[in-house]
């Protein structure tokens, strides 16, 4: 893996600039740029697509700390965006944030499936991610988090949480979805019940058409037992669809989106789950 840094960019800490360029048959990380907290890994595959990876230094967020990513997609290019592991969110009383734009070309494609945002006892995390496509892009988009560090008795136990998402086609919304879960609001615990998982994986683009109807067939199709440790649900979108699951671990909540994603693979030209599970 290799970390891009141009140190003679001055930005706010925390900052990171991707462009993903179309080069004959192949993407390529045509410019990369982060400043610390913010690193960006590129390793190399064997596929069509970029791969690029973000992480932090010290491997989670501190109170204050806010990163924001901006990301082209060129027309025709394909890039696969993930986390390196788990977004930590330390106790953070003054609050953290992470920002993600992300424009895609005609016909580019932007793959974005982050591992799973933890929240740690007392923090405070707010994200916004916001894609704007051209009419024939084409985005899978996986939003998920977790309860905390349950195994240490921490479930729940964070002051506030929020999520937003917005995706456009030139000027035409979407999809716009949004999570809030502040304490204040009553005991978190209580509220969210057995579950410990929720997520959001969202399918639009031309690329993407048949495999978003295929996949709200096939949850269609599923039976739903009573008390069951994991709930899917799918909804259609014009020319996509919403998934969404609610689990009572992150295993199990990932091994369900797997199985509704098991295209990703042929559309990259390879394999990033490969590697990492």
């Amino acid at each position: 893996m290799s970390c891009l840094d141009d140190r003679r960019a001055t930005t706010a800490p925390g900052t990171g600039f991707l462009r993903i360029a179309r080069h004959g048959r192949r993407s390529v990380v045509s410019r990369a740029f982060a400043s610390s907290p913010l690193k960006l890994l590129t390793p190399r595959n064997h596929g069509c697509g970029a791969w690029i990876y973000t992480s932090t230094y010290g491997g989670g967020l501190v109170d204050r700390d806010a990163l924001r990513l901006h990301a082209q997609i060129d027309e025709g290019a394909s890039a696969f965006l993930s986390t390196q592991a788990a977004t930590k969110v330390y106790r953070s009383p003054n609050g953290t944030s992470a920002d993600v734009h992300a424009t895609v070309g005609g016909g580019g494609v932007l793959v974005s499936l982050p591992d799973p945002v933890i929240c740690f006892a007392s923090s405070r995390y707010r994200q916004t991610q916001r894609f704007d496509l051209a009419e024939s892009a084409s985005l899978v988009l996986l939003d998920w988090m977790s309860s905390g560090r349950r195994e240490s008795g921490e479930r729940w136990t964070f002051d506030r949480y929020s999520t937003r998402i917005t995706v456009r086609c030139e000027d035409r919304l979407v999809v716009y979805d949004a999570l809030s879960l502040d304490s204040l609001d009553g005991d978190l615990a209580d509220r969210m019940g057995r579950f410990d998982v929720f997520a959001i994986v969202v399918l639009t683009g031309p690329a993407l058409r048949d495999h978003a109807e295929r996949a709200v067939a096939r949850v269609a199709s599923m039976p739903v037992p009573s008390r069951s440790d994991l709930l899917i649900s799918a909804s259609p979108l014009a020319g996509g669809a919403i998934i969404r699951a609610a689990g009572v671990s992150i295993e199990a909540v990932g091994r369900a989106l797997r199985a509704h994603l098991t295209f990703v693979p042929a559309l990259l030209g390879d394999d990033p789950s490969a590697r990492k599970w």
